[in-house]
């Protein structure tokens, strides 16, 4: 098929960068916008990213030459674009969520990383794996909000929670419904952008506080796992966390130890490892380019998952599990990690698209 043209806001920030190696060769999708703050608009993206260029791979060819665009800048937005792709944050966060909702007025897809639009009641919160049932809240959005056009918001959710919340969800849809979880994450250097890799303070620290991050993480599985209502997302009330987030100085990799109490029925630990190593959703059953096979992945090592070991399990798209054990207080516990910037970010929101395409809506 013909390729689908896309802009990336936030194109020169860590996010941004993400978006730009995963869509380089992508089959489905062809960048040809990239657009950031006034600071660097008008620059080629080659001279906009020079020297804080993230990735270890050279700028991809295609990319290098296109100017980038104001992110408010409309009038210089190509119109062939069909989908657009955000790891923007502007400095207020309600300047945010406006500038998202302007550009799916204009009829715009719009994917979205930021936090700003994830409790607007009618804009879901997608983990493709999980609740690929609420693209079904995207009409909904559109006739809340007059969208004629066929733009719309999506949201990604915090990055953290995708390092354990899909093997979450696929206990449940065994049958085994979770009651409570204390989570505590141990989250890499990048999640915080530039000034958190090259701060001084992370040199061979922890930090055991992240603004906002517990708040997130105790919350937003309940708009994942919550339901379809006549106006937005109703909030699924059973599942109980208690979070405590902390900063790591590693790169790449956000990792959760997990402490899990179930509400009657608790299986064995054979049974939870059968649950996880034939987990499949609607991705891989669709076989979207960027679905990882096995989207929970267990590694039987005392020592493991490790970020450098297993964070780029699967293109950096599966969830990787071990240390699955019994706990004398809860039930069990374990220890999960996924890519924060591939299957939490970009990467996720690729998915994202490529399950509205089979779907027949982008």
């Amino acid at each position: 098929m013909d390729k689908i043209p896309v802009s990336i806001l936030g194109a020169t920030g860590m996010v941004g960068q993400n978006y730009v190696n995963l869509l380089a060769n992508h089959p489905w999708f062809e960048i040809v916008d990239v657009a950031a703050s006034p600071r660097s608009s008008g620059k080629l993206y080659q001279e906009a990213v020079a020297d804080k260029w993230y990735s270890g791979n050279a700028i991809p060819q295609k990319v290098r030459e296109l100017k980038v665009r104001d992110v408010r800048d409309f009038e210089n937005l190509p119109e062939s674009v069909k989908c657009v792709f955000s790891g923007m944050d502007l400095e207020n966060k309600d300047d945010t969520r406006k500038l998202e909702f302007e550009y799916a007025e204009r009829g715009y897809p719009f994917i979205s990383n930021s936090s700003a639009n994830r409790w607007t009641d009618d804009v879901p919160i997608f983990i493709p794996e999980i609740n690929h049932s609420h693209t079904s809240m995207i009409e909904i959005q559109q006739r809340n909000r007059g969208f004629e056009k066929g733009g719309f918001v999506i949201s990604k959710p915090n990055c953290s929670i995708q390092a354990y919340l899909t093997a979450i969800f696929a206990l449940e849809q065994a049958g085994f419904t979770v009651d409570q979880l204390i989570i505590t994450t141990l989250q890499a250097l990048s999640g915080g952008g530039y000034k958190t890799i090259h701060s001084k303070e992370m040199i061979n620290n922890v930090i055991p506080f992240i603004g906002g991050e517990e708040a997130k993480t105790e919350k937003e599985p309940l708009k994942v796992f919550g339901s379809i209502g006549a106006h937005g997302i109703l909030l699924d009330d059973h599942l109980k966390i208690s979070a405590t987030c902390t900063r790591v100085p590693v790169l790449d990799g956000h990792m959760a130890v997990v402490n899990i109490k179930f509400t009657d029925r608790i299986p064995t630990r054979d049974e939870m490892l059968d649950i996880w190593q034939n987990y499949r959703s609607l991705p891989q059953e669709l076989d979207l380019p960027s679905a990882p096979l096995q989207p929970i992945i267990y590694v039987e090592e005392e020592n493991r998952p490790q970020p450098l070991l297993d964070a780029m399990n699967d293109k950096g798209m599966a969830v990787t599990v071990g240390r699955l054990r019994e706990d004398e207080i809860f039930d069990y516990k374990f220890v999960a990690l996924s890519h924060n910037t591939i299957r939490g970010a970009a990467g996720g929101a690729i998915l994202t698209a490529e399950l509205l395409v089979e779907k027949g809506i982008l």
